[in-house]
């Protein structure tokens, strides 16, 4: 579904209590300005490391131990980084027995710890998530919240990477440190909303992946320890999802952000216009009435009880709301830094 938004003829997709299954895009004032709204902009999701920067953190501090200063852990680690000759001095446990073989001469692994931060960005830019009442879009606030926890991670001396699902494909950028991962990520977060608009205002309906499915690839394509964070508003998710996610904690550290417009946790007493988008394109404008009494969301609504069943599950769940600040957006990612718990 889509619809226009005040200001100008940009179709928008949504969905909102009450309105048929295909979502519906409503009129809203938004603070921000129309692109910064509606579109994620890649220059400012890089530059939203100062913010990172300015959040008190104690968290933040590289050494993953109390205090200032790192000091040398016990062993030598269990990741191989290359096999040379062996020189005075070396252990003769780390003789590596095949190279020696092969070529006549003694020959040693060098190790290196294993415990690296590390954490895969799952961006879900499906169309529901293409929606919003107030300031910005979910998709937009999914962005943002991403960027920030990436800018974290590197900020602690970690790899990031990213996986996006937008119009129907994926597109994967596998971890890699300091500022030049972030720069890719944020120039490929750009592209991606903007092909999942295009989609969405073209009128086309590609098969999209499931939570699922998602989260099923970014369990293939991730290595064992990788913390997953997930921005999602939990649109269309089935039991799957929960059990897959449940399973994987064992592996990875995984974290759902879960984003949420205003109007599904208040809604406003009004009407509000729609646009059943079908596969013989747009049909006609239509209007959904929110009484009074229905502005009182239920005590436990869809949403809830998802994040009830994931935490059961043993899966984190950080609220996010699309209409808040970035510095507000940041603090609520306290903790989250690439490493394991």
């Amino acid at each position: 579904m889509a619809g226009k938004r005040r200001g100008g003829d940009r179709p928008q997709p949504g969905r909102a209590s009450g309105l048929p299954r295909r979502a519906a895009v409503m009129l809203a004032p938004f603070a921000e300005a129309e692109d910064e709204a509606v579109r994620v902009d890649a220059a400012r999701l890089f530059a939203m490391r100062h913010i990172v920067r300015h959040v008190p953190e104690r968290s933040l501090a590289p050494t993953s131990r109390p205090g200032g200063f790192a000091g040398k852990r016990r062993g030598n680690g269990l990741e191989i980084v290359d096999v040379r000759l062996f020189s005075q001095g070396d252990d003769i446990r780390h003789v590596d027995a095949a190279a020696t073989a092969r070529t006549a001469k003694t020959h040693v692994r060098t190790f290196r710890d294993e415990r690296d931060r590390a954490a895969l960005l799952i961006a879900d830019f499906r169309a529901p998530m293409l929606f919003g009442t107030r300031v910005r879009l979910r998709s937009v606030a999914a962005a943002g919240a991403l960027a920030l926890a990436g800018w974290r991670v590197v900020e602690a001396g970690g790899r990031v990477g990213l996986l996006a699902a937008a119009g129907g494909e994926t597109q994967f950028l596998p971890p890699k440190p300091r500022e030049r991962a972030m720069a890719g990520i944020a120039g490929a977060l750009e592209s991606a909303h903007a092909a999942a608009a295009e989609t969405l205002a073209a009128g086309r309906h590609p098969s999209e992946p499931s939570l699922a499915e998602l989260l099923e690839e970014a369990v293939a394509r991730a290595m064992p320890g990788t913390a997953l964070l997930i921005a999602t508003g939990l649109d269309r998710q089935r039991e799957d999802f929960e059990r897959l996610a449940g399973a994987a904690c064992r592996r990875y550290a995984i974290t759902v952000l879960h984003v949420r417009d205003r109007f599904e946790t208040a809604p406003r007493e009004g009407a509000y216009p729609y646009r059943l988008v079908g596969e013989a394109g747009a049909g006609p404008m239509g209007w959904a009435f929110v009484r009074r009494e229905q502005t009182t969301p239920a005590p436990t609504s869809a949403a809830d009880r998802n994040v009830e069943r994931l935490a059961a599950a043993g899966v984190p769940v950080r609220p996010v709301a699309s209409d808040g600040t970035w510095e507000t957006i940041a603090a609520s990612l306290e903790g989250i830094d690439g490493r394991r718990s």
